[in-house]
């Protein structure tokens, strides 16, 4: 019957209350499946996206007192075998693997919508598989990245103040003030003396102890700025 696709499509939409609508293109629907290829391709760029904050959040826990140390993780997995007491970023590298995981599922979608011999796409079961559980997959890793991790850092204030302090950006500016050169000298002799940018300024009379706990205020460089 000339009106059994549209008919068949209505009925499927009703009891599953998704809106389907019968191909504009049938022989393209038949030979292409560039709809999931696509999909995929939103999964693969969610993943590299989880993948780099997964990285970067065990990198700024890393420590605490022997690396970075920025943050710390919630303690899901305390100790290991050879370092007692070692909190493991065991969400972020879950999360990281997951992530590896789904980027090798949109590789087998993107093989599986080439093998499409004229009108037939003969991979189409694995197409949906990898779809269908990419975005399971991609949904769980996701929520509990969230949950059970990010929504439990917390700052590590002193150690982010310190490594601010000892920073050698905070002489961007005063090239402002003294000149790009002679801002680049004082660099230099903080960190041949292992000293504080503030105390070089201050010793060589650029600027007063006032005057350096003004400029070289680090919140000062994030954007406008007020002191309370």
């Amino acid at each position: 019957d000339s009106e059994f696709a549209v008919r068949a499509v209505e009925r499927i939409t009703r009891r599953t209350g998704v809106g389907f609508v019968p191909s504009t293109n049938r022989f393209e629907a038949l030979a292409a499946r560039d709809a999931q290829v696509e999909l995929m391709g939103a999964v693969n760029v969610a993943a590299v996206g989880m993948m780099k904050i997964a990285q970067d959040l065990r990198l700024l826990s890393s420590g605490p007192r022997a690396a970075i140390g920025e943050i710390t993780l919630p303690s899901l997995q305390p100790g290991s075998s050879i370092m007692p007491g070692k909190v493991n970023p065991v969400i972020p590298e879950m999360v990281m693997q997951v992530a590896a995981h789904l980027m090798g599922k949109h590789l087998a979608v993107t093989i599986a919508g080439q093998n499409a011999p004229l009108e037939l796409n003969i991979m189409q079961p694995l197409i949906a598989y990898e779809t269908l559980s990419a975005l399971a997959l991609l949904e769980r890793a996701a929520t509990a990245f969230g949950r059970r991790c990010v929504a439990g850092i917390e700052a590590e204030i002193e150690r982010c103040g310190a490594l601010i302090d000892r920073s050698l950006a905070l002489v961007t500016p005063l090239a402002l003030r003294i000149g790009y050169d002679e801002a680049a000298r004082i660099a230099h002799r903080a960190f041949r003396e292992k000293r504080l940018i503030r105390e070089v300024v201050v010793e060589e009379g650029v600027l007063s102890a006032e005057e350096a706990a003004e400029v070289l205020a680090p919140e000062s460089m994030l954007g406008p700025y007020r002191r309370s």
